[in-house]
């Protein structure tokens, strides 16, 4: 679009007193400009027309705050998402859709009111939601500073699956070491309780002051907590009726197979590893990324133990990501480990008689079929959500990804923090992740939870609802319909009134919207506002 046509259509329009382009608004360089804009001008609103508010609105409200103006005095008007981009090829149009817009915008600047955010007490203790070593790791970071911990286990016993396997990579340490290591830290340490064989029951409250009810067995108890982390990681799939597994004996999965290495049960001269069973397939269309890896390690090690012995990996693409891994891969190579790359269209077939005998595949690289010989068939399937992920999101009041693992605020600026304050995610429940990357995750989330338990209180944004109780009616559909339970209906003056707790609310509008006798009114997004923007744009 043409911005310097559009700076000089706004000077011109009613109430503007300065108006400049910037080429990067959010640099300090433009933030400078507003502060300056604020007190040279004697401001009392602000419009930047930019990029999205959902990456940088915080920055120039930041901005208007520290010139001495109320942050909500601040509006912002999306030229970029909404205009430029989903016009790129109509230039002028989009200028003209721009000017649309920012007068749309002073329109309703001129109605902002300055608004006010209520403090809210912080609990200073944390509920951790799995005891896996992502899980331990949170818990022992926040015990660490100071905090109280409740380390919640729906197992019999701390670790998760760091408990089956046998070596970890690339260094080849004892997956027992670690876990045994971390579950005699959180033993050792009074800041931290952990309940085994227990379930979250229900969730209720806000941030800084979470009602937690747990289920130990049947018996019900109750904790208070300020913040929550979810840490419940994934489960491997089990490939039932895919390559023989669940037909022939000597078919397993690749945990399957760390366990029986860890019991020095493992018995086998020729091994076929066959990779991405049941991942990158159109029911299940990601890569769980460290499987590829997973397959590499215990490929080594089985040449390690036995260097007589024969094993192959069958692939699509291998997934070394990182200096560590892509060594290792090199290194495995060097082993004897024989790789071969599959067709996905040309899957490979296991055939036997009661067990697996050998392995079909399309050598890609040759052009040709060729059977490898097979005492054992080891498949690398990816990590999936577990069974109660919909139960537990549905109770948090967070949301699922299309795939079912926990879904971020934002993948790059919020990845370890969910839309509801106060509840953060790291590890596998997130997305499937290899050990030190979940154990990075989980300092990560422990550091964003211990902020507000620091600060000892939160003040939530003031973009919600109010309700006019001469005109409420009591009659319950706003408590029904908000996503975010932040409606109540109390008693007041002898009749039923509707009451938004501003804590929990998250200024989505749907109360306003479904309200019959039009009590509720939106802080920052009011009728008269809404009204004089639809004005502006049709006159």
């Amino acid at each position: 679009m043409n911005v310097p046509e559009v700076v000089e259509y706004v000077k011109g329009l009613p109430d503007i007193v300065h108006a400049e382009r910037n080429l990067f608004t959010c640099s300090e360089e433009g933030i400078s400009a507003i502060k300056k804009g604020i007190k040279g001008h004697n401001l009392n609103r602000v419009i930047v027309a930019s990029c999205t508010p959902r990456t940088h609105e915080p920055l120039f409200r930041a901005a208007c705050e520290e010139a001495g103006l109320n942050k909500y005095l601040f509006e912002f008007v999306n030229i970029r998402d909404q205009c430029s981009w989903v016009h790129m090829r109509e230039p002028e149009k989009a200028t003209q859709k721009a000017k649309d817009l920012i007068r749309m915008g002073v329109a309703k600047a001129r109605l902002l009111e300055p608004l006010e955010e209520v403090e809210t007490p912080v609990i200073p203790s944390c509920m951790v939601m799995g005891g896996g070593v992502v899980g331990m790791s949170a818990a022992l970071n926040l015990a660490e500073q100071g905090f109280e911990v409740h380390l919640v286990e729906k197992g019999k016993g701390l670790g998760g699956t760091l408990l089956d396997l046998y070596k970890l990579f690339p260094t080849n340490e004892q997956a027992s070491k670690l876990v045994e290591s971390a579950i005699q830290k959180v033993a050792a340490q009074s800041k931290i309780k952990a309940y085994l064989s227990t379930r979250v029951k229900d969730v209720r409250g806000f941030i800084g002051n979470f009602e937690v009810v747990l289920d130990q067995d049947g018996k019900e108890s109750e904790i208070k907590v300020g913040t929550i982390i979810v840490a419940i990681g994934a489960e491997e799939l089990k490939p039932v009726h895919q390559y023989g597994y669940g037909k022939f004996p000597n078919v397993v999965t690749q945990l399957e197979l760390e366990q029986r290495m860890k019991k020095g049960e493992f018995e086998g001269q020729n091994v076929v590893m066959i990779n991405c069973v049941g991942a990158r397939i159109p029911e299940r269309t990601y890569c769980s990324r460290f499987c590829c890896m997973t397959a590499v390690k215990n490929a080594t090690l089985i040449r390690e133990s036995n260097p007589a012995s024969k094993v192959w990996i069958l692939h699509r693409d291998l997934m070394a990501y990182g200096e560590d891994f892509e060594n290792y891969y090199r290194w495995s190579m060097e082993q004897g480990v024989r790789f071969i790359r599959y067709d996905r269209e040309k899957p490979p077939q296991v055939i036997g008689d009661g067990t697996a005998e050998k392995v079909r595949v399309w050598h890609q690289l040759r052009g040709r079929e060729i059977e490898l010989p097979a005492d054992m068939v080891v498949l690398t399937t990816p990590l999936i959500p577990r069974a109660d992920n919909e139960e537990i999101s549905k109770m948090l009041k967070v949301p699922l990804s299309e795939q079912g693992f926990f879904l971020e605020a934002h993948v790059k600026l919020m990845p370890l923090e969910f839309a509801t304050e106060g509840i953060y995610i790291c590890g596998s429940a997130r997305w499937p992740t290899e050990i030190a990357e979940g154990v990075a995750q989980a300092y990560g989330a422990a550091a964003k939870a211990a902020i507000p338990m620091r600060r000892g209180y939160v003040k939530p944004e003031a973009i919600t609802s109010y309700v006019n109780e001469d005109l409420c009616g009591g009659c319950g559909i706003c408590f029904e319909m908000c996503p975010y339970s932040a409606i109540e209906i109390k008693a007041e003056n002898g009749k039923r009134v509707a009451h938004c707790i501003t804590a929990l609310c998250k200024g989505c509008g749907t109360c306003g919207a479904a309200c019959p006798s039009g009590a509720i009114s939106m802080n920052h997004f009011t009728d008269e506002q809404i009204l004089a923007q639809i004005a502006a744009l049709t006159a």
